[in-house]
């Protein structure tokens, strides 16, 4: 699996500062997981973050102080986001990212789908989140209300695939998404497209309808 969609670059500096909130950094952890190069980038970003923090005026820090904290940076990131995982001729494909474990636990087939639609399903994350966190299955084939996002939102393909006007998105990739973007993604057939979506804000549906249940469905 070679993710050909990542997240910003900002979206990454947030995750390496922790200023993202839990939702959207159990996302990107899940992205880290099983992508080099967003993990090579983020040890890039997490040693331009040491050198700014170096250099910026006021007190000098102390002797080490600055390894320190990196060092502290390093122990707290999760472990599938600092260690190489390439998926091997053991691995059981019932599992979902470590990441996302604490939110959904570890079994495709143990999840409790709710229905929210014609060939739509969701599960919302356990647990306190500052953000809305969700799973979303779409049945193969399906087109879903074309929409824009109150804020941001960020997803990321576990199964499945999906095409829009920002293109193919497959198992892996990351959708990286503000305001600005108008979309309307539409599922390969084949198999269902699972995804985790984090976002900040409710999305805009262009259509009627849609606008008319989303009180209901709460997305």
């Amino acid at each position: 699996m070679k993710p050909h969609h990542h997240p910003d670059i900002t979206t990454l500096m947030a995750y390496s500062s922790g200023a993202l909130s839990s939702a959207f950094s159990a996302v990107v952890s899940a992205h880290l997981s099983i992508c080099r190069t967003c993990r090579d980038r983020l040890r890039e970003t997490d040693a331009i973050g040491g050198q700014l923090l170096s250099q910026q005026e006021g007190l000098p820090l102390s002797a080490g102080a600055a390894e320190r904290l990196m060092a502290k940076l390093h122990d707290e990131a999760p472990v599938a986001a600092r260690e190489p995982h390439e998926p091997t001729a053991g691995h059981d494909p019932d599992l979902l990212p470590p990441p996302l474990w604490p939110y959904f636990g570890r079994s495709y087939r143990k999840l409790s789908w709710k229905w929210i639609g014609p060939g739509i399903h969701h599960i919302r994350a356990e647990g306190a989140t500052e953000h809305h966190l969700m799973l979303l299955r779409v049945a193969p084939g399906r087109s879903l209300p074309m929409h824009t996002h109150g804020g941001s939102e960020l997803t990321m393909i576990l199964r499945g695939a999906y095409d829009d006007t920002l293109g193919h998105f497959a198992p892996g990739d990351i959708a990286d998404l503000d305001g600005e973007t108008e979309h309307q993604p539409v599922t390969a057939p084949g198999v269902p497209c699972i995804c985790v979506a984090a976002t900040d804000a409710p999305l805009r549906f262009s259509g009627w309808m849609a606008r008319a249940l989303q009180p209901f469905v709460r997305l």
